[in-house]
Order: structure tokens, then C-alpha cells, then sequence
């Protein structure tokens, strides 16, 4: 009698594939500690600017004052569209858009673990489909980065009550502050994949892959707030979810070719 083997379908090798790397991202300290950092950052920020009553720092060379004050809390999720980016004052450099940088660390250093440990170069040998390796790990990656915006969002709203900041939405509205923290999370979908081909390339360098991602990631600074404004509307988050669904399937070929053409270890 003929042996039938059961079809491993690519369903059933994507949900094999995410079962493993949700497990190994969502049980590690690392994340948690990712996760705890965004969600304290806005709050030691809101409470610490609130703390110097508004004062002015002055350049005692210069003779030039830069405000500190924060007004709004709001303002430590984003800066309205149509302000000048060029004029990097505190709240247009420490804001949400922090997040994205920190998310550098998590992913380089999750694939890093792979290559180093000999994980990688056991998993290929079973399964030679590398791109569901890839598609795990963008979309687990894709789900950490969610999560740290979701906990700057948190903290922003514990320390905005901390420090007795108005809530006030203004021109921005209900609707616009949650089309911008939408926007933000579909433009993690734009990162991640960055990080993740730069990641594949390093291998267990984790060094090379956090530096040189980081490298990217400053080159794309000035468009996180253009493309997530305060008063973002459905067209901002399409546009994000459109770049982030493009870069995932251009970047994910990319990586898919570079573990293809390169030695595993």
C-alpha cells in the first residue's frame, strides 16, 4: 500500500513559523524591557518639563534662549503638519517618534539571536522556504513595534495627568489624534523591514546591524512627521499603510534574496 504524506501548506508552515517567533520575542526580557522604556519615557518627560516650570535655557555663548515648555500633551505624540521640522526644538526630537529608533534594537538583536545561537542555519536546513521565515518575522516584528507605540501612548496619557497637562485635542480633534497614532503604527510596517534586510545581511552582528539601521532610520527622521502630523486625516494613514505594505513585500524579496545568496552563518 502507497504511504500518503500530509501537504505542508504554506498556511501551515506561516503558522508553524509565527508560533515559534511569537513565542521566543513575546517570552524574552528584551521586549518587556522595550515595552517599559517607551511607557516611561513620556512620562518622565512630561513630568520633568512640567517640573522646570517653563523656563528658558539659554546658550551662555550664543546668547540664544530654547524653549522648554510643554503646553499640551499631545504634544509629546506629534507635531502638528505644516511645522517647520528643520527647527528640531525638544518636542519635535523627543516625541513618539522615538519609538521607532528603539525598535531598531529589538529587531536587529531578535534576528541577531538566530544566527548566533545556530538556530537560523538548523531551521533551513528542515525548510529551504526562507521567505516564510521572513514573513514571520516582519509580521512578529510588526506586532512588537505596535506594542511600544501603543505603551508611549500609555505613558502619555498617565504622565499628562501626572503633570496636570491639558488634554485639549484643539484644531487636531478626536479624530485626528487617532488617525495619527494610526498612522504610526501602519508606518512600523516601513521600518521593520529596513531593519530586518540590513539584519539578515549582518547576520550575528548584531553591532553592524544596529548601526547601520540606525544609519537609515536618521535618513527617514524628517518624513515620520510629515507622513504622521497631529492632525492626520484617512489620507495620512492610507498613505503609511500603502509604504508599509510596499516596503514589506520590496524589502521582503530583498531579504528573502539575501539569505538565498549568502552563507548561513
Amino acid at each position: 500500500m502507497e504511504k500518503k504524506f500530509a501537504h505542508n501548506s504554506f498556511e501551515k508552515r506561516l503558522k508553524s513559523m509565527l508560533s515559534v517567533d511569537a513565542r521566543r520575542m513575546f517570552k524574552t526580557s528584551r521586549f518587556y524591557i522595550m515595552v517599559g522604556i517607551c511607557f516611561v519615557i513620556p512620562i518622565l518627560i512630561l513630568v520633568m518639563t512640567t517640573m522646570v516650570d517653563g523656563g528658558d535655557s539659554v546658550n551662555p555663548q550664543m546668547g540664544t534662549e530654547t524653549a522648554m515648555e510643554i503646553e499640551n500633551t499631545w504634544q509629546i505624540i506629534s507635531s502638528f503638519s505644516g511645522q517647520d521640522v528643520m527647527t528640531m526644538d525638544m518636542t519635535a526630537m523627543v516625541n513618539m517618534n522615538l519609538t521607532y529608533f528603539l525598535l531598531t534594537a529589538l529587531v536587529c538583536l531578535f534576528v541577531s539571536d538566530d544566527f548566533r545561537s545556530g538556530y537560523a542555519k538548523n531551521l533551513f536546513t528542515v525548510r529551504e522556504k526562507k521567505n516564510d521565515y521572513v514573513i514571520s518575522k516582519t509580521l512578529v516584528c510588526f506586532m512588537s513595534g505596535t506594542c511600544m507605540i501603543l505603551a508611549f501612548f500609555a505613558g502619555t496619557m498617565i504622565g499628562g495627568a501626572i503633570s496636570g497637562l491639558s488634554f485639549d485635542t484643539g484644531v487636531a480633534g478626536t479624530h485626528g489624534i487617532v488617525m495619527c497614532l494610526l498612522s504610526k503604527v501602519f508606518l512600523v510596517a516601513v521600518f521593520v523591514p529596513i531593519y530586518l534586510v540590513v539584519s539578515v545581511a549582518a547576520k550575528q552582528k548584531a553591532w553592524l546591524s544596529i548601526l547601520a539601521s540606525l544609519g537609515i532610520g536618521m535618513l527617514l527622521f524628517m518624513m515620520i512627521p510629515m507622513l504622521t502630523p497631529l492632525d492626520a486625516t484617512i489620507m495620512n494613514a492610507f498613505m503609511c499603510l500603502a509604504g508599509g505594505m510596499m516596503f514589506s513585500a520590496g524589502l521582503g524579496a530583498a531579504s528573502n534574496t539575501v539569505l538565498s545568496k549568502t552563507c548561513l552563518v
